[in-house]
């Protein structure tokens, strides 16, 4: 459905990407797929399933916004 990517670049450190999709799941709900590591390499990912999409929506708009306080730019 949709995918924000984000990437943070620090001079010392190797680039760290994360990932956040929505997608629609085999049984009528909504899943937040968030995936994150250094770039290039093995990332970690995590799923969270909403009954709708608007919760959906609010959660992975909420990670997001954290991640753009970090430091994180869009891609």
């Amino acid at each position: 459905m949709a995918t924000c990517l984000l990437y943070r670049q620090a001079a010392a450190r190797p680039p760290r990407f994360y990932r956040i999709e929505l997608a629609m799941n085999l049984f009528s709900e909504v899943s937040v797929l968030r995936e994150w590591g250094v770039a290039g390499g093995n990332g970690q990912t995590a799923i969270s399933i909403y009954g709708n999409l608007r919760d959906a929506s609010l959660a992975a708009d909420k990670h997001r916004n954290r991640l753009l306080k970090r430091g994180y730019n869009r891609a």
